[in-house]
């Protein structure tokens, strides 16, 4: 009886660049484009940084773009003495409107999105009708009604208004992230005689820390930057720093240093709040939204 021989392995011939130096190609042309995009948007840190370590006599445009000979570190100085009171303004209102909001949309999003109930849906694209809303559109009325309250002038008129405006947003990222939370776990919470508080603290709560974050990041930078309710619905004690910025600025002879100098001091604050949870912040909104 005879043996067949087994047939020889079949061979690919390997294509003409191997795959690893083209994954090796494609990586390193993704981190040029990476580095370039990065310059270029640091090239108006740059100025704001050189502009704001220049004396005033040596601020002109054609030397714009030199690095100073001298720091001058009198203009963090100068501009902390004029806006320091109002970047504490700044900080109390920012922290406060933001726990409010965040809390306040954890709420809503919660009730929403577990709590079945009629017009839940007409409710809820009611309340995300005001994200379209432009401040200028409802100033008038704001101001009325502030007024109202006896809030007018007071940093918690200011802090009223951020935390009504920013209702909608805050309710719509709780939402979407407490619709992929088992129905099972409310289910289970309320046949053990949990009511709507107690599941909320116990259940609902403790797995809310990354829709926190994104809310949190999104809203104080929100509240942080924002201009025109500073400027019409406060007075000289309540006043942010965003207004004080501007008036930094003001006046026929500018010393340019000093407004930059004002300016990096007030983007410290949103760039700690990046550094400290931005790893966090696209975890948060990808939180739930795949399902396993």
């Amino acid at each position: 009886m005879t043996t067949v021989p087994p047939a020889p392995p079949l061979t690919v011939a390997a294509p003409g660049r191997p795959p690893a130096r083209r994954l090796r190609a494609g990586s390193l042309l993704t981190y040029l484009l990476l580095v370039v995009a990065a310059l270029f948007f640091l090239v108006p840190v740059y100025l704001l940084l050189a502009t704001a370590l220049k004396s005033p006599d040596a601020i002109n445009l054609g030397t714009a773009w030199h690095w100073p000979a001298r720091l001058n570190w009198a203009s963090f100085s100068d501009a902390w003495a004029k806006i320091g009171g109002n970047m504490g303004n700044s900080l109390f209102l920012a922290v406060v409107s933001t726990l409010l909001a965040a809390l306040l949309g954890s709420l809503n999003g919660y009730a929403l999105a577990k709590w079945k109930f009629r017009g839940a849906n007409t409710l809820f694209a009611l309340m995300l009708f005001g994200m379209f809303i432009p401040y200028q559109a409802v100033l008038i009325p704001l101001f009325q009604f502030i007024k109202g309250l006896g809030l007018y002038g007071s940093i918690w008129g200011l802090v009223l208004a951020h935390v009504v405006y920013g209702l909608p947003i805050t309710t719509l990222i709780f939402r979407n992230f407490y619709s992929d939370v088992p129905d099972a776990l409310v289910e289970a919470a309320t046949i053990d005689g949990a009511g709507f508080w107690d599941i909320y603290r116990r259940v609902i709560f403790p797995i809310s820390i990354p829709g926190f974050v994104v809310v949190i990041i999104w809203e104080f930078t929100q509240v942080w930057n924002e201009f025109l309710f500073a400027a019409t619905l406060t007075n000289t004690s309540s006043q942010p720093v965003t207004y004080a910025l501007s008036q930094l600025a003001g006046g026929q002879a500018v010393s340019w240093n000093l407004p930059m100098a004002g300016a990096i001091l007030a983007a410290l604050p949103t760039l700690l709040v990046y550094v400290l949870l931005g790893r966090y912040f696209v975890r948060g909104l990808l939180a739930g939204s795949v399902k396993g």
